[in-house]
């Protein structure tokens, strides 16, 4: 059953979701709504083309990543000590965002529009989204390093609390959005993060470490995290 959403602000009970994860349609996307379904592992998405409201989902097995476990492969450790990329966490989070919808937008079905692009720089500036860039260091005309950098990959996502929810990353250069999610990996072991919400399943990410709990494993692990 697909749940209907009006201007109050609720959700139906998650296990409630259909075979595919959809559980309502509606509402809106303001910071107040999209943190209350965060806090139940609900997100939006939903083809901005074909659709004029937004469409809600909650799988009821979560692919996640938790931080350590994260895997790292020979070929990745080889890049790293190469020093070929930088990282930095929030210094561009309106690049990261637009250049993950630059990429997919052709797509059909893509869902990185407008209204959700400006929907999470909103909860970005109020402090609940963050990004994580990756620089490509670029030689000067001397061929010194260091001088320049341009931005090749990232990814960005909702934090609340000790959890971090993926939603979109981009790779410009050789394996750069994996660089990212390692990288955010390891800050979040620095801080005491419980739980990468990977959304769906990619073999990108479960070649990096990705696997299924339930639903209910699931949100034991955010609620606990929840400030």
């Amino acid at each position: 059953m697909v749940f209907q959403l009006d201007d109050e602000l609720w959700f139906p009970d998650p296990h409630l979701a259909d075979e595919d994860g959809c559980l309502a349609v509606g509402g809106d996307l303001s910071v107040d709504r999209l943190l209350l379904a965060y806090q139940y592992g609900i997100f939006p998405w939903y083809s901005f083309r074909d659709n004029t409201q937004p469409v809600w989902y909650c799988p009821h097995h979560r692919f996640v990543i938790f931080p350590d476990e994260i895997h790292v492969s020979h070929s990745m450790r080889t890049l790293m000590r190469k020093n070929v990329y930088d990282y930095t966490i929030n210094d561009d989070f309106e690049a990261v965002i637009r250049e993950c919808s630059r990429l997919r937008n052709d797509e059909k079905g893509a869902w990185l529009g407008d209204d959700m692009i400006a929907a999470y720089t909103e909860l970005h500036r109020q402090g609940f989204a963050a990004s994580v860039e990756v620089w490509e260091r670029q030689p000067d005309g001397n061929g010194q390093e260091g001088v320049s950098r341009r931005l090749v990959g990232g990814l960005y996502g909702v934090n609340i609390g000790p959890a971090f929810f993926g939603e979109s990353m981009f790779s410009l250069a050789p394996s750069a959005s994996k660089f990212a999610l390692i990288k955010l990996a390891q800050f979040m072991q620095t801080i005491g993060g419980t739980l990468i919400d990977c959304q769906l399943e990619t073999a990108h990410l479960k070649s990096m470490g990705g696997r299924y709990i339930s639903y209910d494993e699931y949100y034991k692990i955010i609620s606990s995290s929840m400030p």
